[in-house]
C-alpha cells in the first residue's frame, strides 16, 4: 500500500469540478492527498469539494475557481494553492476545450487559437509555475490529459487531435528538460468517455452501440476509470515512468 500512499502530498487539478477530473481528485484524496480542484465556476467547485470531503471523511479538498486560458488567473490559482495547502507535489492538467466540430480547413483563426491556447499553452504555463515547488524537493509528478485523438486524423475533430498531439510533444520535452530535477511528466490519453464534454459523441443509442462494438472491452469509458491512473502517476508506484503517453481506452487504440 505504501507505493500508492499520498499522505502529505498536495495535488492541484484543473477541470476537476465533474467528470474525469473530479474522479481523479477523489482518487488522490482517498489515498491521502490534499487536493485543490479548479474549474471556472466556484459554486460547482464548492459542491464537488464538499462531496469529496464527505466521501473520504476528512477535509482534504479545497476549491479555487480559475480560467486556464488567462495566465494571470492560473498564477493566482497556484498562489492561492500555496496559501491554502503549501508547495505542490502533483499536478493534473485536465481542463481543455473543443470549440469547433468539422473539417480542419473550415476552422476560424479564433477557434484554432482558443483550442491551442487552452489545450497546450495553458499547460506549459502551469508546468512552469509549479516546477519550482518540485525542484526544491527534488521530486514531483505532473500529468496532462491528452486523447487517443492525437494518434489519428479526423474529418471532424482534427484541430482537437492536433492540440492533443502537441500536448504529448510538450510532455515529452518537459520530461527531458526537468528529469534531472526529479520531476516527471506524463500524458493520459482517454478513449471515448461518457462525460458531458464528449456528450455529442455518445449520447445516441445507435452511435454508442457502434462505438462500443469497436472497443475490445465492449463499453465506453466512465469517469471513475481514471481515478487509478491518476493515483498511479502521482505516487511512487510510477517513480521510474516519465515522458509517456498512456492510453486508457478499453483497447480501442492498441493497434495505433
Amino acid at each position: 500500500m505504501s507505493l500508492f500512499d499520498l499522505t502529505g502530498k498536495v495535488a492541484l487539478l484543473t477541470g476537476a469540478s465533474k467528470g474525469m477530473g473530479y474522479e481523479m481528485a477523489l482518487g488522490l484524496a482517498r489515498h491521502g492527498a490534499t487536493v485543490v480542484i479548479s474549474s471556472r465556476t466556484q459554486d460547482d467547485l464548492d459542491a464537488a469539494a464538499a462531496e469529496i470531503n464527505k466521501t473520504v471523511g476528512a477535509e482534504r479538498a479545497h476549491s479555487i475557481a480559475a480560467n486556464i486560458v488567462h495566465k494571470d488567473s492560473l498564477q493566482a490559482l497556484v498562489d492561492k494553492t500555496h496559501e491554502i495547502a503549501g508547495p505542490i507535489d502533483i499536478v493534473v492538467g485536465n481542463a481543455g476545450v473543443n470549440p469547433y466540430y468539422g473539417p480542419i480547413a473550415g476552422i476560424s483563426d479564433e477557434a484554432y487559437e482558443r483550442t491551442m491556447n487552452a489545450n497546450v499553452q495553458s499547460n506549459l504555463w502551469l508546468a512552469k509555475m509549479v516546477a519550482p515547488d518540485m525542484e526544491a524537493k527534488g521530486v514531483g509528478s505532473m500529468m496532462f490529459t491528452s486523447s487517443i485523438g492525437a494518434f489519428k486524423a479526423s474529418d471532424s475533430l482534427g484541430t482537437y487531435g492536433m492540440s492533443k498531439l502537441a500536448l504529448i510533444g510538450l510532455v515529452r520535452n518537459l520530461a527531458m528538460e526537468f528529469g534531472p530535477q526529479g520531476i516527471r511528466f506524463n500524458a493520459i490519453c482517454p478513449g471515448l468517455v461518457k462525460t458531458d464534454f464528449a456528450r455529442a459523441l455518445w449520447d445516441n443509442p445507435e452511435v454508442e452501440k457502434r462505438h462500443t462494438l469497436s472497443i475490445p472491452l465492449r463499453r465506453l469509458g466512465e469517469p471513475e476509470d481514471f481515478a487509478g491512473i491518476a493515483v498511479f502517476l502521482g505516487s511512487d508506484a510510477s517513480k521510474y515512468m516519465t515522458g509517456q503517453a498512456l492510453t486508457v481506452c478499453g483497447g480501442s487504440s492498441m493497434w495505433s
